[in-house]
């Protein structure tokens, strides 16, 4: 069983002006499609070719974990993106501020340690063990799967992915994308979360009291 391209979720030109088709082209098309044509010639043959995607990810090392997280990180980048972006919901702005104290503090913090990233890697919002959500810098092809969270969001900032709209400005591409973010996106990764635990929600549990309004809001919104 090989590893496919999963299709684009808009348009190549969806995302102009902030993301130009040329840059979709070069990203998806040949990076993108890189990493899964060179994972596929690793995997023939081998333990990992009756698996998936997320299972290669997280029982792999070395080049062929570098390939699978980088086709997968990828795949979930373009998800992550829309050309009719809207605010997050009641519900999903609830959790920000929970875990961020405001709206404004979660940008600012996200913005900073994607810009401030050194070298190539991915800025993520992920879900940890403790169900609360962090901001983190992963370098390369490091992933939230590598880590047992939650992917919720991520931000690519190999160079790739915004120098020819943004030469060498990371920062300018950071404050464009972020208008980009789909945020019905976000939250379906937590209600994902939620409907992927092996045990009912723990009475504790501050997030399973986000989740059924969350779930209802996102349904009204797509």
């Amino acid at each position: 069983m090989s590893v496919t391209l999963a299709p684009l979720p808009y348009a190549e030109d969806a995302l102009e002006p902030i993301i130009s088709a040329e840059t979709i082209r070069y990203h998806y098309g040949k990076h993108h499609q890189g990493y899964v044509n060179k994972l596929n010639a690793l995997i023939e043959g081998s333990e990992f070719d009756e698996m998936t995607l997320p299972e290669i990810v997280a029982q792999s090392d070395g080049t062929i974990f570098n390939n699978a997280a980088q086709a997968w990180n990828h795949e979930f980048y373009w998800n992550c993106m829309t050309p009719d972006p809207i605010p997050p919901s009641s519900k999903m702005q609830a959790l920000i501020e929970r875990d961020f104290g405001s709206f404004d503090a979660f940008k600012e913090t996200f913005l900073s340690k994607a810009s401030t990233l050194f070298g190539s890697g991915w800025c993520w919002l992920e879900l940890d063990t403790t169900e609360q959500m962090i901001i983190t810098q992963r370098s390369n092809a490091d992933t939230p799967i590598a880590h047992r969270h939650k992917a919720l969001l991520c931000c690519d900032v190999w160079e790739h992915a915004y120098y020819i709209d943004y030469r060498n400005e990371r920062a300018r591409y950071l404050e464009r994308w972020f208008e980009t973010i789909d945020w019905r996106f976000v939250a379906s990764n937590i209600i994902e979360y939620y409907h992927d635990l092996t045990e009912p929600c723990k009475e504790n549990s501050e997030l399973c009291d986000y989740i059924d309004k969350l779930q209802e809001e996102n349904e009204v919104r797509t």
